[in-house]
């Protein structure tokens, strides 16, 4: 008699990042099933000149793993989510990023822990991984390190994103269910999560389940890092749960941290770019409260 096994579409958005895509794809090949599932890969390259192709077509060639490129031309990543979504097969998909790699159990423990918990999706954590290694400032900031959990834990919007999930397929037989393309350039995720779990799904956490993002060297530079909390407090105010409070909270915080920011410089420089970031973030809610659009981009993929 055959065995019915369960199938995983592991969804990748990419955009202009080869090389990182090539390591994602060969790091995908030795994932352990245990034999409880099979399954596929899907790339949507939100590059119009579709230049990830080249390379998705040549790995295709020794890949034990089934691999589908599609193309998704206008730069949003929600568009490219869901082209990956609705291009996926079986009753899972997966959601990693292009400049990501897990490790060989990644995708057994998110499928246990979903079958364990009866959850409808699995988050795990993110793990840094530096290319070079980075200021001390940078390390001592933690502004790499993303929240943790223990294992089985329900989450809330706030401590979601797309970066290592897996989640039940049938979420998205509802086309309602779909990332938000107001969303295009960052923000879909918490907006998608927020939206799911408003409507009951559950979405609980598995603390084993790893995955590695790669930090290049650019990302480690102040720029960087003030114009990305610029982007943040622009996309905060698309949140359903934006409103007057906020903005309210915002007004106060951007003098009370600037009055702060000469003690914090005393303090280590760590500190004094924790709250530096935190009043860029604040003054790019009051900028787009304003339509004051100062920031156009800084990466298409986060």
């Amino acid at each position: 008699m055959k065995h019915h096994y369960d199938q995983i579409s592991v969804c990748i958005c990419t955009y202009q990042r080869p090389k990182m895509l090539l390591n994602l794809l060969e790091k995908l090949q030795n994932q352990k099933t245990e034999q409880l599932f099979t399954y596929s890969i899907i790339v949507v390259d939100n590059d119009r000149t579709q230049s990830a192709k080249i390379t998705v077509d040549s790995f295709k060639e020794k890949s034990a793993v089934e691999i589908k490129y599609y193309c998704e031309p206008e730069q949003n990543i929600s568009l490219a989510r869901n082209k990956a979504l609705q291009s996926a097969v079986g009753n899972f998909v997966a959601l990693a990023d292009d400049d990501e790699f897990p490790e060989n159990n990644w995708l057994l423990c998110l499928y246990e822990a979903c079958k364990r918990y009866n959850a409808d999706g699995v988050l795990g954590p993110v793990n840094p991984h530096f290319q070079t290694p980075p200021p001390k400032w940078v390390i001592n900031g933690k502004f790499y390190e993303k929240d943790r959990h223990k294992t089985g834990n329900v989450l809330q919007w706030q401590n979601t994103r797309t970066s290592n999930v897996l989640m039940k397929r049938a979420i998205f037989d509802d086309r309602e269910n779909m990332f938000n393309p107001e969303f295009g350039r960052g923000g879909e995720d918490k907006d998608f999560f927020k939206r799911m779990i408003d409507k009951n799904y559950v979405f609980v956490w598995c603390n084993e389940a790893f995955i590695y993002e790669t930090i290049p060297p650019e990302r480690c530079k102040r720029v960087f890092m003030l114009k990305r909390a610029l982007l943040r407090g622009k996309i905060f105010l698309k949140y359903p749960s934006f409103g007057l409070i906020p903005i309210i909270k915002s007004i106060i915080a951007i003098p009370t941290y600037a009055l702060i920011l000469p003690v914090t410089f005393l303090m280590g420089h760590h500190y004094f770019m924790n709250f530096l970031i935190k009043l860029f973030e604040h003054i790019g809610r009051l900028l787009a409260l304003f339509g004051l659009d100062v920031i156009k981009q800084y990466y298409v993929m986060k």
